[in-house]
């Protein structure tokens, strides 16, 4: 069937916690609907959602993955996200695009951490959002206590629209429809029965209250319900879709995907009542509103990149406005290049077809594009449409990562580029004074998933190791050095004689008696420290103009690496008041050799102190949790700044030094079983206790002389 507009389309998202059958739940709807002859399986690795070999190795979803299916002379695409925390990227992604959220839960276990943090999601977003309690026919469900987790959790919006018709059952009492519906084993379609006598007067009490809570979204409906004392069934589902687009209301239904008991009845209501893309307007960054109108001009959105086999790389996109079509020339927003729209798909899993358009409202994967990547606007060329970017959450694990073989930094760069283009939540530093590459993303799972592409796709194999620590060197007091450098090894000789004071720059120069000075140069270092150097000499005992230059960078190449643990220094003085030279034998070369040892030895006197990162650190957690979070920063060396509550939750800001950090996402999701998230941000530096300045001293003594 060719779709023509937004009317005929539903984009949903399927979130949750991992295991709560958010997979088991895609496969049903694209069994019941015809899209698949036979229904897949988690366990065995058969389902069309989680096809990578990762998942099918870990029984969990790892990234998104786009299907779609017709019911009801609609086209429905189904976003299935991974529940794992780690790849909260992937969730954020598919609610920009998708127009309601489906939050999966099992009811056996309530709400869960990654049904939480999806709602979080959804409420930035503004997304229209439903409930679905799956795994309903378990002995051990629970459908009245999950209610009651959810009314408490989420709000009053939550309204019943079906319940178990017991335990255990394979039958469900539609509370909107007021009928009974029995799955005979093995079957998709329901059997519509009368409600039974011992649910009749739960049934008809959810039943006035489901009229009564969508009354209330809407004035007219309100005066209707009191002329009245009902709702026709076209009142209650206009009503239910504009509750819901106001998130006022939040349906909750009943399903046991594996069963495939209730999938039907949600695919009517997905079709019949959840919002098209045409209800919902989408801002652009200059405030104009789209209308997902398949005549104007054409903007489309790239959500996410993914490198496929045999294929290349597939741009998943929603086509926002207007309609796109395999050889249209589109400009990219972001660099102002043109692409041309080679072939597109619709996707189940990784079984592709391909289709000559796209219109508004509509997901698909284009392919071969030359440079769109994430985020990224695709608009027509006199168009000055821009769809505002993802915003993905900081990272908050960092590992160092090297190629295991020497001679393949290059392909581990190109790998390194390539897989956070395709995730934008993943980040690669480049440290030059360390030597060192890094990968941060959202967890030790995230970073092992990114490690696996990295090796297949640039062809190295890589490893994680701790990363190195940003140390800064410095002093605390004031001190002076004297050094002659000479040098007579026959011809030519080197003479250089040099008269050094230093101190911190922490105030006002003060000069003491015996220092006269005539100029001063401040230095930004490339590491991104401050140096004044002082010009004191006096009676042309240094030929400054000739010199200054050489005697300055004899001392930045010793601060590059520091006197005490070869880490850079910053933040210090460097005054110039007395020396020698030799008409002959003097010479640049002499001075910044002279120049480098004077200020070593100055620096050791001046009592040198390594300066370690400290970062603001905030923890967001269920109050539950507080004290052993606290207990745990104050082992860390960690200072507690304060603490403001936010809802249910507590919010720690705590300043933490960074070598404390290492893997601290691991052990926060130990201490509140996965509730608690951190952020954080480089603050400043200062000076470390002496005991653990001595251990990392002699660590790096003995790391230089390995």
């Amino acid at each position: 069937m060719r779709i023509s507009d937004a009317e005929q389309i539903r984009n949903v998202a399927l979130v949750g916690h991992q295991g709560s059958g958010k997979t088991a739940l895609s496969e049903a709807m694209l069994h019941t609907s015809g899209a698949l002859t036979r229904a897949g399986s988690v366990t065995d690795g058969t389902t069309q959602s989680d096809n990578h070999e990762s998942e099918k190795e870990r029984q969990m979803s790892i990234f998104t993955t786009l299907l779609h299916a017709m019911w009801d002379d609609k086209k429905v695409n189904i976003l299935d996200t991974p529940g794992y925390p780690d790849f909260a990227s992937e969730v954020i992604a598919s609610m920009r695009v998708a127009d309601t959220a489906l939050y999966v839960m099992d009811a056996r276990s309530g709400v869960e951490v990654g049904t939480e943090m999806a709602w979080s999601y959804g409420e930035q977003n503004d997304t229209p959002s439903l409930f679905v309690v799956n795994h309903i026919d378990h002995a051990n469900a629970d459908f009245a206590s999950i209610v009651e987790e959810i009314e408490d959790r989420f709000g009053r919006g939550a309204t019943v629209v079906q319940l178990p018709a017991g335990e255990g059952t394979r039958t469900v009492v539609d509370v909107l429809q007021m009928r009974q519906l029995h799955y005979p084993e093995g079957e998709t379609e329901p059997e519509v029965q009368p409600i039974g006598d011992e649910f009749e007067d739960r049934a008809r009490e959810l039943h006035e209250t489901l009229v009564e809570d969508i009354a209330a979204s809407d004035d007219t409906l309100m005066e209707t319900y009191f002329e009245q004392g009902e709702l026709t069934e076209d009142q209650m589902r206009n009503g239910l879709r504009a509750a819901m687009l106001n998130r006022e209301l939040f349906p909750v239904f009943v399903t046991s995907a594996t069963e495939e008991v209730g999938v039907s009845r949600l695919m009517d209501f997905i079709t019949g009542v959840c919002p098209s893309p045409a209800s919902r307007l989408v801002e652009t960054e200059g405030n104009r509103e789209l209308r997902a109108d398949p005549d104007d001009d054409p903007v489309a959105f790239v959500y996410r990149t993914m490198a496929q086999e045999h294929v290349g790389e597939y741009s998943y996109v929603r086509v926002f406005n207007g309609t796109i079509e395999s050889g249209q020339d589109l400009e990219n927003a972001r660099t102002g290049t043109t692409e041309r729209i080679g072939q597109m798909y619709e996707l189940n899993g990784k079984e592709r077809n391909n289709i000559p358009r796209l219109v508004a409202g509509d997901l698909g994967a284009l392919v071969k594009l030359e440079d769109t990547n994430a985020n990224d606007t695709l608009r027509a060329e006199s168009s000055d449409v821009v769809i505002p970017p993802i915003q993905f959450p900081d990272p908050r694990y960092r590992m160092a990562v090297r190629p295991v073989q020497e001679g393949q930094e290059d392909k581990l760069a190109q790998g390194l580029h390539q897989v956070t283009d395709e995730d934008p939540s993943l980040v690669f530093n480049h440290d030059a004074l360390l030597n060192q590459l890094t990968l941060s993303g959202l967890g030790k799972m995230h970073l092992q998933i990114a490690k696996g592409r990295i090796e297949r796709q640039a062809g190295v194999e890589v490893e994680f190791v701790e990363p190195r620590v940003s140390y800064r060197e410095t002093i605390q007091d004031r001190a002076t050095a004297e050094y002659r450098h000479k040098k007579q090894s026959g011809g030519a000789g080197e003479f250089a004689d040099i008269s050094m004071l230093v101190e911190p720059l922490d105030g006002e120069f003060h000069p003491p008696d015996y220092v006269d000075v005539r100029d001063e140069d401040v230095v930004e270092t490339e590491w991104g420290a401050e140096v004044h150097f002082v010009d004191a000499i006096v009676g042309g005992v240094i030929d400054m103009n000739k010199f200054f230059s050489s005697i300055k960078k004899g001392v930045l190449s010793t601060m590059e690496e520091g006197p005490v643990a070869g880490f850079p220094v910053g933040n210090v003085r460097i005054v110039i008041y007395d020396g020698g030279m030799h008409p002959v034998d003097s010479n640049e070369a002499a001075f910044k050799r002279a120049a480098f040892a004077c200020f070593r030895n100055a620096f050791h006197k001046a009592h040198p102190v390594l300066l370690e990162p400290i970062h603001e650190v905030t923890v967001t957690t269920p109050d539950d949790y507080t004290g052993d979070i606290i207990s745990d920063l104050n082992t860390r060396r960690g200072r507690v700044q304060g603490i403001d509550t936010q809802g249910p939750l507590q919010k720690i800001s705590a300043e933490v030094p960074e070598a404390e950090l290492h893997q601290y996402s691991t052990t926060l999701r130990s201490l509140t079983q996965g509730r608690g998230l951190h952020q954080t941000q480089f603050s400043h530096y200062e000076a470390m206790p002496g005991n653990v300045q001595e251990e990392i001293v002699e660590e790096e003594t003995a790391e230089a002389a390995a």
